[in-house]
């Protein structure tokens, strides 16, 4: 597998609030930091986000023990409010994320290029488990 024609992976989740609710807690960094783990022993400690064509977002990622960590982040190619977001990462690799309002609710789609070290099943699994947790938190009762 080559970088210029990568595997492509998608992951998708029905949320159970409106697109607008949803963009907001996938975009503000006090959401993120909340919801953004595959697994109950890592968190985000710290993100930030640029959200505009050219804007950079980060987010840091840690195992709770301290054992392991990496900063995972891009740049945005596109933006529309509450309808998509496309974005580079620093290795070249895309991803392209769809708010798709549904009665209600929002169903939420997840593309992205396929790295060359994990397998593409672990890969689909980590990032289905992220976008999960996402839901999860996006249905909850929260503040604001």
């Amino acid at each position: 597998m080559g970088t210029s024609n990568p595997v492509k992976i998608t992951v998708e989740a029905i949320v159970h609030a409106p697109v607008e609710s949803v963009w907001h807690y996938w975009n503000e960094p006090k959401h993120i930091t909340k919801w953004n783990t595959a697994s109950e022993d890592w968190h985000t400690p710290f993100a930030e986000n640029d959200l505009r064509v050219g804007g950079k977002f980060s987010s840091r990622m840690e195992a709770k023990d301290g054992s392991f960590g990496f900063d995972f982040g891009g740049v945005y190619d596109e933006v529309i409010i509450n309808e998509s977001i496309a974005y580079s990462m620093s290795d070249g690799r895309t991803v392209k994320i769809s708010f798709i309002s549904q009665d209600g609710n929002t169903k939420v789609v997840e593309t992205f290029d396929a790295e060359e070290t994990n397998a593409v099943e672990m890969q689909q699994a980590g990032w289905q488990a992220i976008l999960d947790n996402f839901k999860k938190y996006a249905e909850s009762d929260k503040e604001e």
